[in-house]
């Protein structure tokens, strides 16, 4: 084959490659992120790709092609070397990067299914909140009288109650406690999604109405401040994380009444993937939810100016860290 032909036969597969090379190098992260075939060759053929080309560089050399062709091909092979049989990344910084950037891009991508479920379960949080503090017998329709006295037990200002001024031991035990509640609320938020989403919608609706309610009733009796002592430190990651949850499951429901131009098993598949990973960045809020909420809430030494800053900043972190994490040049979410 003359030289010229073979440049013309492989041109484009040179192109191709140097193009996935070229992005690998200036941002792997950003590469993997990008739809795959996005530059003409997905990751998953670069290995086959990879060998075609030492085969070519060996056969341009054995015909006698020019040195600006072997060159070339050399270049492209010693750089493709250098990418495929370079060391892993730690995992640590594959997990960095998944909760820093690609998690924030996830939960920008669910946008509609985000919205539906923080109006699902902040609407009706809010409206018990005030209903309550006008009509403080509501309270009692929603939950049992030995509820409400536990709660008022618990966050009563005279008193410590059980929710402060705990040892070392117990917030241990009071961490364990929380992140099996904190998942278990997670899980169920996200899982229920399945039912054609009527479960993630009952279960946002029921928790909405469940804290709305409790907190309407504390303030209503002026037992406000303590509750709102407690609770201001976790609130961010935690009811973030269940708006989220909410965001997933809908979107489970959503790929069995409604997949769009998709099969149903495969828009199904592809919720289910997406929420997988939904769950992992989930996972991470909920335990660091635990973890304050177990060490930083429960402490009676914090005076109310710290807590009540550290509670407000952990709020615009999340927020921020939501709405720009993972935003770049070539990312539009």
């Amino acid at each position: 084959m003359r030289q010229d032909r073979f440049i013309a036969r492989y041109a484009d597969e040179w192109a191709a490659f140097e193009r996935w090379l070229d992005a690998r190098e200036a941002s792997p992260r950003r590469a993997r992120a990008s739809r795959p075939g996005w530059d003409g060759l997905a990751d998953e053929d670069v290995p086959s790709r990879y060998r075609r080309l030492c085969q070519q560089l060996a056969l341009a050399r054995r015909r006698g092609y020019s040195p600006q062709v072997t060159e070339r091909l050399q270049a492209l092979m010693q750089r493709g070397h250098n990418l495929l049989y370079r060391p892993p990344p730690a995992p640590w910084r594959g997990a960095l990067a998944f909760l820093l950037a690609d998690f924030p891009r996830l939960v920008r991508a669910q946008r509609g299914c985000l919205w539906a479920s923080l109006i699902l379960f902040a609407l009706p949080m809010a409206l018990l909140f005030v209903l309550v503090q006008h009509w403080p017998e509501l309270a009692y329709s929603v939950l049992s009288p030995a509820q409400l006295a536990e709660m008022e037990a618990m966050y009563d200002p005279g008193n410590t109650g059980p929710a402060f001024a705990r040892d070392g031991r117990t917030d241990m035990q009071m961490f364990g406690y929380y992140i099996w509640n904190n998942v278990s609320i997670g899980f169920r938020t996200f899982a229920s999604g399945l039912l054609a989403g009527v479960g993630t919608i009952f279960v946002l609706l029921f928790n909405g109405t469940f804290f709305g309610v409790i907190a309407g009733h504390l303030q209503a009796i002026g037992h406000g401040g303590p509750f709102w002592r407690f609770v201001v430190g976790h609130s961010a990651p935690e009811l973030t994380a269940i708006v989220i949850a909410g965001a997933g499951g809908l979107r489970l429901g959503l790929a069995l009444i409604a997949p769009g131009r998709l099969r149903r098993v495969d828009a199904l598949v592809q919720a289910g993937r997406d929420g997988g990973r939904l769950c992992i960045g989930i996972l991470a809020m909920l335990v660091f939810a635990a973890f304050v909420e177990a060490f930083w809430s429960s402490s009676t030494s914090i005076p109310d100016l710290l807590r009540f800053g550290v509670g407000g900043g952990l709020w615009l972190l999340v927020l921020l860290w939501l709405w720009r994490g993972g935003r770049g040049r070539g990312h539009a979410g």
